[in-house]
């Protein structure tokens, strides 16, 4: 069970005060990363693939990766230690001298920027995935509180009464 992996999407990406939270799981359960507000923006406009007019930090790092042939194969968000996520970023290289798999210690946040970016997989350890606290109940309130807001909502943006 040690290398075992599991499949994850993004949840949602909800602001909480100084911090966002970044809402990752499956079906079965769903858990918490907490990011900067900027980077949560950034995770979103990759999301959503909002356009953008000059080429930010993660841009410019696919940019470099497609420049040399560098590929992101997945993301593993692998361990949490001392209140800080750990994630592996696997790249795969080819060029003239043969193929080569690169796996580099990243920031979960710049991981999951990356995978939504290029389309690719996010996993989580089994062993992880078995540790973090279920927040799929948490998720489910403020989805509904959200929807409940828009219902309140009149097409003018008034609260209905």
């Amino acid at each position: 069970m040690k290398n075992e992996v599991i499949p994850v999407e993004i949840k949602g990406v909800v602001p909480m005060g100084n911090t966002c939270a970044i809402f990752i799981g499956n079906d079965s359960k769903v858990f918490v990363i907490n990011v900067d507000p900027q980077m949560a923006a950034i995770i979103s406009m990759f999301i959503n693939e909002t356009p953008k007019e000059r080429p930010l930090t993660h841009d410019l790092i696919n940019n470099i990766f497609k420049a040399f042939n560098i590929t992101v194969e997945r993301v593993v968000i692998t361990e949490l230690r001392k209140s800080t996520y750990y994630a592996r970023l696997i790249l795969k290289a080819e060029n003239e001298l043969g193929m080569k798999i690169v796996e580099l210690d990243a920031r979960p946040s710049d991981c999951i920027a990356l995978a939504i970016a290029n389309k690719r997989p996010i996993y989580v350890s089994a062993t992880l995935f078995e540790e973090v606290e279920d927040m799929s109940e948490l998720l489910d309130q403020i989805n509904q509180a959200r929807e409940d807001s828009e219902d309140s909502q009149g097409e003018s943006g008034e609260e209905k009464v």
